[in-house]
């Protein structure tokens, strides 16, 4: 998988400029996110890490997503990617943190649509959460692909816009 080298140059230079660490959690990007910042120059000096997790159990035991909430969506809304954002922070100890939930199949759960949240936090607050649509007939990799390289796009305009009002 080829991502945009400058878009990750860039990332990957603000971060160590602002001596700065992020941590992903996934779950609709599978690991693509972590793939991204694993290939940044330097990613050992602000990349701690991440985790998958796909499923709704997992969500609740590894990210403390609540079970009842989770069960009411499918573990896909706003309010779960926030917590996703917020807890893979506190797990890996760091400054930034990005989380993903969604579908990038259309399935009966989905309404069958295919469309994903993302959210950012940023010293323990949420700074940004978007809802991302996609065309229902949009193969499952090419929405994956999609969604990581549109996330690091809004992730490179946070840190631009928190980084310049710090």
């Amino acid at each position: 998988m080829d991502f945009q080298k400058n878009l990750l140059e860039y990332i990957s230079q603000s971060l160590m400029t602002a001596d700065e660490t992020i941590s992903i959690a996934e779950s609709v990007t599978s690991g693509c996110l972590q793939l991204a910042f694993s290939q940044m120059p330097n990613a050992s000096l602000f990349y701690h890490g991440g985790m998958t997790a796909y499923t709704l159990p997992q969500k609740i035991k590894l990210l403390n997503v609540d079970r009842h909430e989770a069960e009411e969506c499918d573990c896909v809304s706003e309010n779960i990617a926030e917590t996703m954002a917020l807890n893979v922070a506190k797990i890996f100890d760091t400054d930034w943190s990005i989380a993903t939930t969604g579908y990038c199949t259309p399935i009966r759960n989905s309404s069958y649509k295919i469309f994903a949240f993302f959210s950012f936090s940023y010293k323990g607050e949420i700074i940004l959460t978007k809802k991302l649509e996609l065309h229902p007939k949009t193969q499952a990799l090419n929405a994956q692909l999609y969604y990581t390289e549109f996330i690091l796009g809004c992730f490179k305009s946070e840190i631009n816009q928190t980084l310049i009002l710090k």
